[in-house]
């Protein structure tokens, strides 16, 4: 009798660590995924990376062997003999700019739309969700006769304005829900403290939305430094260009002169920013998405 119960208890201890059939099926298939698309993504940035270190004609003798010699040299023509430098001071400025001036008339919307009971406050809401649901190309003609018509065309302040302009509804969007969660008692304890409405603002509620802030800057970032259709239209003035329409210039000029070195050098160097940027606050990342779903 003691045997026949020993195997009983046994039985679903060995039963509870295996996974349905179902359920393996799934996790197998979402592995197998997973791995495919770090293979796609991957590899091709790792051809890219060696091949900036080899001359053309290794480049176009053997694409998928290592350099014969490390050398920067590609980096430096690039930066230099193709405009990459230039191209990036121009991207860095106005990607910065925007960046900060849509983070800024973001959040104080964002918290008066969420906070505030005033008339025509679900208008403007909504009007500024519909701005998502607008194509980019949809908006280019009117773009360039409003920034022709007040002089800013061609020009990285009309580029700043611009992106903006096309950062601005998401942002709304996005900080709306932490605003709108964020608890009243504290609002109204600094009001009684004596502080403000800027005040509360920049010191207490602003503070309390940074996971939000940081997220939606993050989504910001990727989106301004890898926009490429709204330079191309609006800024054809080749000192203004940003690294986008820069790269697409300097490859299409080339013709069959390319140097291939210098060109993935110069991927490169477009690249790594962003890289280095989602490497960094990819947990900030996760954690503001994760924030964002559970409310």
């Amino acid at each position: 009798m003691s045997a026949v119960t020993l195997d009983n208890t046994a039985a679903p201890t060995r039963r509870s660590g295996r996974r349905a059939p179902g359920d393996a099926l799934v996790a197998g298939t979402s592995h197998t995924m997973l791995i495919l698309w770090s293979v796609i993504v991957i590899v091709p940035f790792c051809w890219v990376l060696l091949s900036s270190f080899k001359t053309s004609k290794e480049i176009l003798a053997s694409p998928f062997s290592l350099p014969a010699e490390w050398s920067f040299d590609n980096y430096v023509s690039a930066w230099t003999k193709a405009g990459i430098g230039t191209y990036f001071f121009n991207t860095v400025i106005v990607v910065g700019t925007a960046l900060v001036l849509v983070m800024l008339l973001g959040a104080m919307c964002a918290y008066v739309l969420a906070r505030f009971e005033f008339f025509g406050r679900n208008f403007i809401y909504y009007s500024l969700l519909g701005g998502l649901t607008f194509p980019v190309f949809l908006v280019i003609v009117p773009l360039f006769f409003v920034l022709q018509g007040i002089g800013l065309l061609n020009t990285l302040p009309g580029l700043i304005m611009t992106y903006v302009a096309y950062a601005l509804p998401f942002t709304v969007f996005f900080l709306y829900a932490f605003f709108k969660t964020l608890p009243d008692d504290v609002y109204e304890a600094a009001m009684m403290d004596g502080a403000g409405e800027w005040r509360t603002f920049f010191r207490i509620m602003l503070p309390m939305a940074a996971p939000g802030m940081s997220g939606v800057a993050i989504f910001n970032f990727l989106g301004l430094w890898n926009q490429f259709l709204l330079p191309v239209a609006l800024n054809t003035d080749r000192d203004n260009y940003v690294l986008t329409q820069g790269m697409a210039s300097f490859s299409a000029q080339a013709g069959y002169n390319v140097d291939f070195g210098a060109l993935f050098a110069g991927v490169v160097m477009t690249v790594l920013p962003v890289l280095v940027v989602y490497l960094i606050f990819q947990r900030r990342i996760a954690g503001t998405v994760s924030t964002g779903t559970f409310r």
